[in-house]
């Protein structure tokens, strides 16, 4: 007995070992401050601390047009906008970086909640002098877009909700196949693990799981994606995030008090947010209209660009 025990002990041992080494050459570790914002920073770039002392990356177009602010998705970055950009010449477009997302990072506070994140975009807006301005989201980004709405209602002059976060599931529907990436963060392991190991094929698979126009996962992009996820601070921000949960059934409530005129843009292939979620915006939101894109996914900003900015460009001309 006794010497079956110490096989056993041994075993185990060489098991822990083992266990151990593979986690040590497994764990991914972040990327490099300064080498990050050198690379996905571009000339004119600007960091403006807002009133938590967070740190937030801004691209400001500069143009001479109507003002306009798009907020990305859930570990996303400005730079899923530069698509749709390139085809709204003529607007000034400010993007940015939301807290506990790419060129940002962690924030002193550390809370990466919706109202933090209504308050650093506040605190951008105010800080460029914008009043007025049509106010645009994709995903989580939409979802602050509407909140900001409801906090700001005097200084949104049109609202652009791209699959946006934000609605309860409707009566029938299945839940969303989602990507693995997000599947993961669902349990408390998942996200401790994916804070320690975020191998580049996770992230291109997540991407790939995202969207339908498979040609806008490139190299460059999923590089881009992997690299700006491993910033410091951000697995942090993702894991507090996902443990926190999404659904705020008071807030998808208050809604029904915006006001401003809303284009709503979907996918019909989402895979992440179910496409019924249009519906029930326009439900919810008086006077607004629907767009559903037909064989487009997640992100309809880089995967359909030019059918995106034309709708958003007829809606702005008729509002």
């Amino acid at each position: 007995m006794t010497q079956w025990l110490k096989r056993i002990g041994w075993t185990l041992g060489v098991l822990a070992v083992l266990l151990v080494a593979a986690f040590v050459a497994l764990r991914t570790p972040d990327t490099d401050r300064e080498a990050m914002i050198a690379k996905y920073s571009a000339a004119g770039d600007r960091f403006i601390t807002v009133a938590d002392g967070a740190r937030i990356h801004v691209r400001d177009s500069g143009g001479d047009g109507p003002a306009m602010v798009l907020l990305h998705g859930s570990n996303a970055s400005l730079h899923t906008w530069e698509p749709l950009k390139r085809e709204l010449a003529g607007y000034r477009i400010v993007t940015l970086d939301l807290p506990g997302h790419g060129l940002t990072g962690a924030t002193p506070t550390h809370r990466y909640d919706p109202d933090e994140m209504v308050a650093a975009v506040d605190g951008v807006v105010s800080a460029l002098g914008l009043e007025g301005f049509v106010l645009g989201g994709n995903s989580m980004g939409g979802g602050i877009s509407w909140r900001y709405a409801l906090a700001h209602p005097a200084k949104v002059r049109a609202l652009l909700l791209i699959d946006a976060a934000g609605m309860p599931p409707r009566a029938g529907d299945k839940p969303p196949a989602s990507n693995i990436g997000f599947r993961i963060m669902r349990s408390g392991f998942g996200r401790w693990l994916g804070g320690q190991i975020t191998p580049r094929f996770l992230i291109e698979r997540s991407l790939r799981g995202s969207v339908s126009n498979q040609s806008v996962v490139t190299d460059a992009a999923v590089d881009r994606y992997w690299e700006l996820l491993r910033f410091p601070g951000n697995r942090e921000a993702t894991g507090i995030r996902f443990a926190r949960g999404f659904a705020d059934p008071a807030a998808a409530e208050r809604i029904r008090t915006i006001s401003v005129p809303t284009l709503i843009i979907f996918g019909s292939e989402d895979r992440i947010i179910s496409p019924s979620a249009a519906q029930s915006f326009a439900e919810r939101i008086a006077g607004s209209e629907v767009i559903m894109m037909d064989g487009i996914g997640h992100l309809p900003m880089e995967e359909a660009p030019q059918a995106t900015a034309e709708a958003i460009r007829d809606f702005l001309a008729g509002n």
